[in-house]
């Protein structure tokens, strides 16, 4: 069965020029989506989103700023963008953050870092949910993915509560899916170690390490999740509730 194409259809991605986000920014582009990539201000974010446009196929896309940790903040992206883009068809929640943390160092795991680790992994991701749902309904046939981890259901990751945040994206993921249908289907994916710099300190060790124990002998790429992304919009058209492991049986 050949992709449905996704000509006409707008993606929203907040995380957008993370490696994940930007991946999924370009296999949605290449599918003919137009891609609204969402980063946080700064010098460094104006450059990768600028750098990130100008890679993508097609026409149209843009890069807005916002906070996915300050509720204000997306909902003043929302009425930016409500000016001329009433409809959005498609939202990639990518945005995240984590810090490495010994599970059994329950010390260094204070107030502050498991309020910030849920405030941008799960709150974030729900406040953007809440803020475009109107928005992806009114397409008719609106798709949310959210990137989760299996850390969520395996305990295994760089720190306890970011383990539970992920968790609580996978409930999440099946609760909406029932609230926002039949308008929006909620779909998540769950990858294992990816081959990216998101959580601070892991070297190239640590991915050799880690490819002996999966039985696929390999660890995920960017592009590796983003096509599971894509799967979501093109294949997956009769999935909701779901979540979709992009781990290569390392949760096995």
């Amino acid at each position: 069965m050949m992709p449905q194409s996704l000509t006409g259809k707008t993606a929203l991605i907040f995380g957008g020029t993370g490696a994940i986000g930007a991946a999924s920014a370009r296999a949605l582009a290449t599918a003919g989506a137009r891609i609204i990539i969402v980063y946080r201000h700064s010098a460094a974010g104006v450059e990768s989103a600028g750098e990130l446009l100008a890679s993508l196929d097609g026409t149209g896309h843009r890069a807005c700023p916002a906070d996915i940790s300050d509720t204000a903040s997306i909902e003043q992206l929302r009425d930016n963008l409500a000016i001329d883009c009433a409809v959005l068809d498609i939202l990639v929640n990518a945005a995240g953050f984590t810090q490495p943390v010994a599970h059994a160092d329950l010390d260094a795991l204070d107030d502050a870092l498991i309020d910030e680790i849920f405030r941008v992994n799960w709150r974030g991701q729900f406040a953007a949910i809440r803020t475009f749902a109107p928005m992806l309904k009114a397409s008719k046939n609106g798709l949310i993915v959210s990137l989760s981890s299996i850390a969520g259901f395996t305990g295994v990751g760089s720190n306890i509560a970011y383990c539970a945040a992920k968790a609580g994206i996978d409930v999440m993921t099946k609760a909406l899916a029932r609230a926002l249908a039949p308008e929006v289907r909620v779909l998540a994916v769950s990858p294992g170690v990816v081959d990216s710099d998101f959580v601070p300190g892991r070297s190239a060790d640590f991915n050799a390490r880690v490819e002996a124990s999966i039985p696929l002998r390999r660890i995920a790429t960017a592009d590796d999740v983003a096509d599971a992304v894509l799967a979501c919009a093109t294949h997956l058209r009769y999935s909701t509730g779901h979540i979709v492991q992009i781990d290569g049986g390392r949760a096995l």
